[in-house]
């Protein structure tokens, strides 16, 4: 055979060498950050449910990782979680689609957008539509519900200007909104508080183009925050609780898992400052054979969640040595951080489970 240009590919080119030959533990090179960070690089992690693993993880392993609306002092571990602190890198909750992360960012740069977030009212009581379910019994008035949303969306500018890394895990494809404003809701109305109706909500399936513009916008209002900002962008692997399309969950969540990994990669190949980690190839690509979810088929076991990690650990660049590149120490520090990030998750979407009938 003459010379092709496949002939000086390295074995990670090849399905043979790379992945059949290597199995689920060998897999070499499959994250390699284009960044070399500081040793105390901080990160700042938002996103879908998966995105808790990372943060977890990050901690345990002494990873700086931003917290920019901390739990009161007197609050336990147990009633700040009930409360939402210490999710994410403010108290968002899960931020699932690429709309709503662009407005958050909004929000960030602006407070007083606040102001426009739709609230839902019940026995007087009052919830934000981009979480409802963060305070558990709502908010005693309205000023108080918007006053709590400008706090944490002051804390999220404050989490991006303080860290290094900004993680983002992309979740969804699907979402509800206002039909009057187009404003994202974090759930269908109805499923934790709202009241649903046809004329006043909107559901949406992001195609592609849209879901690229929503990025571009949000990654955009990042650097504008913190110019130096790197954006680290994963898929979580995890599949729909539910999809409100005519399409069987199972085509649904492929085809929604499918464009979000379109999206990311291409927006990693566009700029220097935007990089992809493969979180949803570990965990789902065939050659797992869904060794590494539950029995419930969608949630991740502890062993893909170490798997996850030992790459994201041994992938990272610091300029001084602050993550193991070798691998047997890379997987006994991502067991480690694995065990404190495979706590239950803080998962809004799987109140939808409660809609299907036996």
């Amino acid at each position: 055979m003459s010379d092709t240009p496949y002939s000086a590919q390295p074995p990670s080119a090849f399905w043979r060498t790379a992945v059949a030959e290597a199995g689920v533990w060998g897999y070499d090179g499959l994250f390699r950050s284009k960044w070399t960070l500081p040793a105390n690089a901080a990160f700042a992690t938002y996103g879908s449910c998966f995105a808790q693993h990372i943060s977890r993880a990050l901690q345990a392993n002494g990873n700086p990782w931003v917290n920019a609306e901390p739990a009161p002092a007197s609050a336990s571990p147990a009633l700040a979680a009930r409360f939402g602190y210490g999710v994410y890198s403010a108290r968002t909750a899960n931020i699932y689609t690429g709309k709503m992360l662009a407005l958050w960012v909004a929000l960030a740069r602006d407070p007083s957008l606040c102001d426009t977030i739709e609230l839902w009212e019940s026995d007087g009581r009052f919830r934000d539509s981009l979480r409802p379910g963060l305070e558990p019994d709502g908010f005693a008035s309205r000023a108080e519900c918007l006053e709590m949303l400008a706090v944490t969306a002051r804390a999220f500018a404050r989490s991006v200007r303080e860290a290094q890394v900004f993680v983002f895990t992309m979740g969804l494809t699907e979402g509800f909104e206002s039909a009057q404003t187009g404003q994202p809701y974090a759930l269908c109305p109805g499923t934790l508080a709202g009241t649903y109706d046809a004329k006043q909500h909107s559901f949406v399936t992001y195609r592609y183009p849209a879901i690229l513009t929503s990025m571009k916008s949000a990654i955009r209002g990042l650097r504008a925050l913190n110019p130096k900002i790197k954006v680290l962008l994963t898929v979580s692997p995890v599949p729909l609780t539910a999809t409100a399309t005519a399409a069987h969950v199972l085509l649904a969540t492929q085809y929604s898992k499918s464009v979000l990994r379109a999206v990311a990669g291409d927006l990693s190949d566009m700029a220097g400052d935007i990089d992809y980690f493969p979180s949803y190839e570990l965990i789902a690509a065939p050659p797992t054979r869904a060794q590494f979810f539950a029995p419930n088929m969608r949630s991740v076991a502890p062993e893909g969640v170490a798997l996850v990690m030992e790459h994201f650990f041994r992938g990272m660049r610091f300029s001084k040595k602050a993550l193991p590149t070798d691998p047997a120490e890379a997987r006994h520090h991502a067991s480690i951080a694995a065990e404190a990030a495979a706590e239950d998750l803080a998962c809004e979407d799987l109140l939808l489970d409660r809609e299907a009938r036996s």
